[in-house]
């Protein structure tokens, strides 16, 4: 459904040093990183597409963290939604609400929010039955 989703941020390497553990962490691989213009990419496994791009604004005005938006990562355990969530408040980012299950979306929904450093919002989910 996704060609590739890009998150603005307002300091490059800043974002960069809380995105690259969160995307390790998740599996996923960086697919390229350029600092001088500056914009990096990640690229979902078996590839080559959707890709999570992260980057200053094109249009070279600042950025500004939407109200509504949020993009939501995949996880492959319930633990791993606990360990990419404790990963982002150590990295700068700012719980929007802990892990834990949220029966609401679906019986197995497991799942943490938090904002990035420059508040763009962001979810962490398993969908899988414990």
């Amino acid at each position: 459904m996704f060609s590739h989703i890009f998150i603005g941020v307002s300091d490059f390497d800043r974002a960069l040093a809380f995105y690259e553990p969160l995307m390790q962490l998740l599996g996923v691989g960086l697919r390229f990183c350029e600092p001088e213009r500056p914009w990096a990419g990640w690229q979902s496994h078996p590839g080559p597409r959707p890709l999570l791009l992260l980057g200053r604004p094109f249009d070279g005005a600042p950025h500004a963290a939407g109200n509504g938006q949020m993009v939501a990562f995949n996880a492959s355990s319930r633990p791993q939604v606990a360990a990419a969530h404790a990963l982002a408040l150590r990295l700068g980012g700012r719980c929007e609400g802990r892990p834990g299950l949220r029966p609401e979306y679906h019986a197995d929904y497991y799942g943490c929010y938090f904002r990035d450093p420059d508040g763009n919002k962001l979810c962490v989910v398993c969908h899988l039955a414990e």
